[in-house]
């Protein structure tokens, strides 16, 4: 009966251990599934690598010294490594940097609406700069705009050609390189950590100045602010190549070049199309990264940490397209909207453009 009993015991064990086993394996195949369902969000940006100022390669152009004027300050310019864009093609942009004359800046104003040749002059600070100078408040300015427009023409080419084959969002400039310059001016500030400490970073900008911040906002904790003007704002179902939408814009006889349709700028869906990829792909490819990319996709997690957001997307806008959508879908996004305004558009008389709001905002 003893002999009997530990039989059955041991057996017992047996089927004990054989259920945690296939328990243990539909974890393990639960967890898995889950991680692969999560391998297919495009993961756009190394934020250690972002913040490690270790990897800056600064070139100082001119280092810091005094500026008088009506508040005096002082500036340095630089150079630094951004990344790379694909193995061996590094991406370097100029930064400037100014601090009250008397003390260090305590946060800063961050804009990328810039030209290298532009900042090598000294500053002359606007009335919106000599107030935050006065409060103590920083200003960094970089380059954000198309690398054609400061020499680079063969670099852009190359990106579009490439990214157009790839469907790698860190090909595309627009995608990667902008919001990463801004992050990386972050980065190059916080350095000088004998003339700047950390505090509230503002980016401000319009077109591609408006959506490289709205996009790096989702990422970088560091920034606090974003007052954006003419840029995308809304995943609306014609940005994610949807099928029915895209049936409906064409039977309406909307554009399928420039920036109608475009997801998050211009229209690359042809040329990707032209270099072998499929519309199912292209779907795909929108799906993965657009919580990377949308302030409308990510409204729970920016409130969490008390982001400030004003938008000017514009009435009659060539990029942000989808305003009707935008308003019918999320009117919780703070949005001004001025009569007739957008690229290219003159607005009416009594609207405020960004530049009087912009006070207001900060």
């Amino acid at each position: 009966m003893s002999k009997y009993f530990v039989k059955s015991a041991g057996h017992g064990r047996m089927v004990e251990m054989e259920r945690f086993r296939i328990l243990a394996l539909l974890l393990v195949l639960v967890f898995s599934s889950a991680a692969h369902g999560a391998e297919t969000k495009t993961e756009l940006f190394d934020m250690a690598a972002i913040r490690d100022p270790s990897t800056l390669q600064v070139n100082i152009l001119q280092d810091w010294h005094l500026v008088e004027g009506s508040i005096a300050t002082r500036q340095k310019l630089v150079t630094i490594n951004v990344g790379e864009i694909w193995e061996g093609q590094a991406y370097r942009i100029p930064v400037k940097m100014v601090v009250p004359a008397d003390r260090k800046a305590r946060g800063f104003h961050l804009t990328g609406g810039h030209t290298p040749g532009g900042l090598e002059k000294a500053l002359r600070l606007d009335p919106i700069d000599q107030e935050l100078i006065k409060g103590g408040v920083g200003l960094v300015q970089t380059v954000v705009q198309d690398p054609r427009s400061f020499g680079q023409s063969e670099l852009e080419r190359s990106a579009e050609q490439l990214f157009a084959k790839s469907l790698n969002a860190h090909h595309k400039i627009l995608y990667w390189a902008w919001p990463a310059t801004l992050m990386r001016a972050i980065t190059a500030a916080y350095a000088e950590d004998e003339h700047f400490e950390e505090g509230k970073v503002a980016v401000t900008g319009y077109s591609k100045n408006g959506g490289s911040p709205s996009m790096a906002i989702l990422h970088d904790t560091r920034m606090t602010a974003v007052h954006a003007g003419a840029s995308p704002i809304w995943d609306s179902p014609l940005r994610l190549c949807d099928t029915a939408a895209w049936k409906l814009h064409k039977e309406n006889g909307g554009s399928q070049r420039g920036f109608s349709g475009g997801h998050f700028g211009p229209n690359f869906n042809q040329p990707a199309l032209d270099a072998g990829h499929t519309w199912e792909e292209l779907q795909k490819f929108t799906r993965d990264i657009s919580d990377g990319v949308f302030i409308s996709r990510n409204l729970p997690a920016l409130r969490a940490r008390g982001v400030d957001m004003l938008f000017h997307p514009g009435t009659h806008d060539m990029v942000a397209y989808d305003l009707a959508w935008g308003g019918a879908h999320h009117p919780d996004i703070p949005v001004y909207l001025g009569a007739n305004t957008g690229h290219g558009k003159k607005g009416h008389p009594m609207t405020e453009a960004m530049s009087r709001t912009r006070p207001h905002f900060f």
